[in-house]
């Protein structure tokens, strides 16, 4: 019986540290839909802080402060928000921005470094001449670090030249910044530099951070002003919620500094899957705490055998597709872990391969 669980699924699926707990427990709270709740003023006036803007909101859910801010920004009906083929918003937030919104999506293709090419983005904005015709462009968004390409990390210089773009055509910049603390870890600058460019930035509490729940948007006093109406529109407005918001500042004062361990140990098992020959990943792409790994045409490996074997030995991965796996660390995943996933990923994998032989 397998009694050891080395949850690779995702930065998600992190347990409440003891310091969280105990934060949670001792909470001091009031209403906060009321504007009452004194942790949850504190942490919101910290988050704004680090992060460089006027002000913050706790949500239940990155994909709520994502809508929101898109709502927000695209407050007319009609209005056109330009953000990449393969990101969160467009390709997991269950189409919340055209369903809710009723704001129409230009996707821009996402190179495999997650970022869009500025000429393609500066050739989606809709000519305003042509109102009649087309929707009007009101905002663009990009996401760092991006998922879907192993999260890869979009740059201070890349960011500003979108968010000039931006502004020269009058347009608004949001940045789904889901796990936005790993690219700050992994670029070495500021997270406040990464965003500067940006009108509202959202950060997801419980991926890279550790915290149980939530997000938190940030932006100028008006446009936190009418997120927190939207945010009680959607039903995000809750009440003690400083019981959450305490967890989340002890995640925010000791997690971040433990990422660049997530990162390194990422690297050690990237560097290890790549190096046996069934399988194989892009180094390159492995900046923070995502993984991907491709089996190889022909190798006689499929996903779901290797998925099966990994979970009867207690590790749970994510398949990406019938090919590939993803691989998510996170600051609960210890050495030993990585060590002991590597083996078991080495013993499966050459299994399967005698299975065929024999």
């Amino acid at each position: 019986m397998v009694t050891r669980t080395v949850d690779l699924r995702s930065d998600t699926v992190t347990k409440p540290t003891e310091a969280m707990r105990a934060a949670m427990a001792n909470a001091d709270v009031d209403d906060d839909v009321l504007g009452v709740d004194p942790t949850a003023y504190r942490f919101e006036a910290e988050m704004a802080k680090v992060m460089g803007k006027e002000a913050a909101l706790f949500v239940p859910s990155g994909t709520m402060g994502n809508l929101i801010s898109v709502l927000v920004h695209c407050e007319i009906r009609g209005s056109e928000v330009i953000l990449g083929d393969n990101s969160h918003i467009h390709v997991y937030e269950n189409g919340g921005i055209s369903t809710i919104g009723n704001v129409h999506s230009k996707t821009v293709k996402n190179n495999s470094d997650g970022t869009m090419d500025i000429s393609l983005i500066e050739a989606s904005i809709r000519d305003p001449e042509e109102e009649l015709y087309y929707p009007t462009t009101r905002l663009i968004c990009l996401e760092n670090t991006h998922a879907n390409c192993g999260g890869r990390c979009l740059t201070v210089e890349y960011t500003n030249k979108v968010g000039e773009v931006a502004k020269k055509h009058g347009l608004k910049l949001h940045i789904d910044g889901a796990r936005i603390f790993n690219a700050s870890t992994a670029l070495g600058v500021p997270v406040s530099k990464l965003v500067q460019a940006a009108d509202s930035v959202s950060v997801c509490l419980s991926k890279g951070l550790g915290a149980p729940i939530g997000s938190v948007i940030v932006g100028s006093k008006s446009f936190i002003a009418k997120a927190k109406r939207l945010r009680k529109t959607l039903g995000g407005g809750m009440r003690q919620v400083g019981i959450l918001c305490a967890a989340a500042y002890v995640a925010l004062h000791e997690n971040v500094g433990k990422l660049e361990d997530d990162h390194k140990k990422t690297k050690i098992l990237a560097d290890g899957i790549n190096q046996i020959k069934e399988l194989s990943i892009d180094m390159s792409s492995i900046e923070t705490n995502i993984i991907f790994f491709d089996i190889l045409e022909g190798s006689n490996v499929t996903v779901e055998k290797l998925v099966q074997f990994l979970e009867k030995h207690g590790i749970l991965v994510m398949p990406a597709s019938s090919s590939s796996i993803r691989l998510v660390l996170h600051h609960q995943i210890s050495e030993c872990d990585v060590q002991y996933t590597l083996s078991c990923i080495q013993q499966a994998v050459q299994l399967q391969v005698e299975n065929v032989r024999n």
